[in-house]
């Protein structure tokens, strides 16, 4: 499995029940981007939410107590070879009877002058992994989704004022806006609609101010840091050339089984195309393929 985000967590805990031999191989953190929420409040059994790191922490704990092996690794390359998948991992060659992709997906970047630059000392892709280095501080943060809201809200334990800057309009639910609403009203967020970043400047090599452009006027936002939730990315870039047929986005094409195009590999969760996106139902997906692989590899002993 690629990947060992919550959907390879949960299809290893059915496959190591099968007796299938099952190796995760994970580049990142052991839990995707869910390990790294917060507050998981709408995933079923947890009445009162969980924190992303404990569910996965127990997804991990379940999958291994079952014979699950996970290793670090990264994944260049997928190939069909006979009657195996070959996959590239850490520049070696491994090979499987069957393959699931896992590998859930990445945060977009705004492309501007100083993003890159100041990644981790002023620019932040996670407010639970580093909103607590902006206690008493001011922030900027761009996005108008569901992510953006949610972790602006959560920015605000730390802060002192948070400028939310949104493209066009706000996409997040009809809930989280009106939870916005009262943060707003309180004064601890400022919400500025029709905003495009042009630089993240810094002085003394520290993040000061957001320019960017305002209805076709030139603004600035002063800020200790920013943090950045416009939209995730699949993690995708490896299957180039291996016959893995992907939609106009990047995200892997699969049928109602969650096997895509290349015999003997799958797909689940966030990176699959027409996934919901949600933690529960990337679960539910790694179940399905786990089943389904098993199927596969049935029909392979037959014949």
């Amino acid at each position: 499995m690629i990947g060992a985000g919550p959907s390879a967590l949960a299809a290893a805990v059915y496959t190591t029940r099968e007796d299938i031999d099952t190796t995760l191989y994970e580049k990142a953190t052991i839990g995707g981007l869910a390990a790294i929420t917060d507050l998981v409040d709408n995933y079923p059994g947890f009445a009162e939410g969980i924190s992303g790191m404990q569910l996965a922490s127990q997804l991990q704990a379940q999958a291994e107590r079952f014979g699950a092996h996970i290793d670090f690794g990264d994944i260049s390359a997928l190939r069909r070879d006979g009657d195996v998948v070959e996959l590239i991992v850490d520049g070696k060659p491994v090979q499987a009877k069957a393959v699931l992709i896992a590998t859930g997906s990445d945060y977009k970047k705004l492309g501007i002058p100083g993003e890159a630059e100041y990644y981790g000392r002023g620019v932040h892709y996670c407010a639970t992994c580093d909103g607590a280095f902006y206690r008493e501080k001011r922030l900027v943060v761009v996005g108008g989704g569901n992510s953006a809201v949610q972790e602006a809200i959560f920015l605000t334990r730390f802060t002192t004022h948070i400028d939310l800057l949104v493209r066009s309009t706000l996409k997040a639910s009809e809930v989280l806006q009106h939870e916005l609403e009262k943060f707003v009203a309180e004064g601890k967020i400022s919400v500025h609609y029709g905003v495009v970043p042009d630089e993240i400047v810094t002085e003394d090599a520290k993040v000061i101010r957001v320019d960017a452009t305002k209805d076709g006027q030139k603004v600035s936002y002063d800020t200790d840091g920013v943090f950045v939730f416009i939209g995730l990315k699949p993690n995708t870039q490896f299957l180039e050339n291996s016959g893995v047929e992907l939609d106009e986005v990047g995200l892997i094409k699969t049928d109602l089984k969650l096997s895509t195009t290349l015999p003997g590999v799958f797909a689940s969760g966030d990176v699959r195309s027409g996934a919901t996106m949600q933690i529960a139902s990337a679960v539910g997906e790694g179940a399905t393929a786990a089943l389904a692989i098993r199927e596969y590899l049935e029909e392979l002993e037959r014949n």
